[in-house]
């Protein structure tokens, strides 16, 4: 069977709230959905979800690549492996665009498993088991955060991870410690994200009053780039460090593994999205494994197709940890789904069918 035809469709996703981060106010997300057809058969589909003022690739030329990307795929066989899959996504899809070549694995995938979201057969996708997930706090007024802390309390989230940096650090502390003083370390996990937000000279100090409280990690402190500085601040820290924005743009297997062994973090933040895929994933996961750095997966914010493919990617490496996927109920116009959260936990409801596109 061939693909005989693709194509992209345009999608702007709808916030149901202002989600604050360090970098500024979410409202809303474009993103871009790849198509393959045989026959005029929807035979796969993957998301290509950028995200403004993180990803490296320019979003105004996301759909010139997209429809490029589309014309090199018309007339190719259904690969018959994952390696095969991932093959073809490195070569009808640069390392300058990432989400895109996230796009093209996941329709590639959903293709040779029969155009049925099945990106890989795992319990997960039969609704036979769970992934446990962080509940997430994003930034906003004291009482707004104290709003959400409370909805993730009352849904059964045992790992709670707060975005900070942006509002006063006081009051981020004084969040934390409310948390704290209700639920020690055994029952509530605590992780926070930093975005880059600490200048590297007031960054010690911030760590160890974070630290006091039990966290388990904070993701990148400091900003991205600043290799030396991380380096002595992952050997220095107090709070275990995990790097996210550090990975962007580290597309070759040597220069992974270069970074991993001269910053030596205690953990790595895999986006598929914004660092070149799954097989990208998969080689960053080989190396942090190999240098016992522990690791964990998040979305970036796609919409319910994209965040499908990680949950089945993370089903297939049989994670234990709590994972960065709960983002599917951030929007008021998500693609109707499956996947579904219940008590710190997402699975793959089979009672509930994909909306149609």
């Amino acid at each position: 069977m061939q693909i005989t035809s693709a194509s992209i469709q345009h999608h702007t996703l709808q916030f149901r709230f202002e989600a604050g981060t360090s970098r500024g106010t979410l409202k809303e997300k474009d993103t871009w959905y790849l198509k393959l057809f045989s026959d005029n058969h929807l035979i796969g589909i993957g998301e290509a979800g950028p995200l403004k003022g993180l990803s490296i690739e320019p979003l105004d030329q996301m759909e010139i690549e997209l429809e490029r990307v589309c014309e090199q795929l018309i007339g190719m066989q259904i690969p018959e492996s994952m390696e095969i899959a991932f093959e073809i996504a490195q070569d009808v899809s640069p390392d300058g665009f990432p989400s895109i070549r996230f796009a093209v694995e996941t329709a590639l995938l959903d293709v040779m498993h029969g155009g049925k979201k099945l990106i890989f057969d795992t319990p997960f996708y039969w609704g036979k088991e769970r992934i446990p997930i962080n509940g997430l706090i994003w930034m906003g007024s004291e009482e707004f955060m104290q709003q959400q802390i409370h909805e993730k309390m009352v849904s059964g989230f045992d790992c709670i991870k707060m975005k900070i940096g942006a509002i006063d650090f006081e009051t981020e502390l004084k969040l934390l410690k409310s948390i704290r003083a209700q639920y020690s370390p055994n029952e509530i996990t605590l992780r926070v994200d930093a975005n880059g937000a600490f200048a590297p000279e007031e960054v010690i100090s911030k760590l160890t009053q974070l630290a006091a409280l039990d966290l388990h990690s904070i993701e990148q402190p400091i900003k991205a780039g600043q290799i030396k500085e991380m380096t002595k601040l992952c050997d220095a820290t107090p709070l275990p460090i995990a790097l996210d924005e550090e990975l962007i743009g580290v597309n070759a297997y040597e220069d992974k593994l270069k970074l991993l062994k001269q910053i030596q973090p205690q953990y790595i933040i895999l986006k598929p999205s914004l660092i070149g895929g799954i097989k990208s994933t998969l080689e960053w996961i080989k190396i942090a494994e190999l240098m016992n750095t522990g690791w964990w997966m998040t979305s970036m914010l796609e919409s319910n197709i994209g965040l499908n493919a990680i949950c089945q990617l993370a089903s297939y490496l049989k994670v234990k940890m709590p994972q960065g996927l709960g983002t599917g109920q951030l929007y008021h116009n998500n693609i109707a789904s499956p996947i579904s959260i219940d008590n710190g936990e997402t699975f793959y409801d089979v009672e509930k069918e994909w909306e149609k596109l």
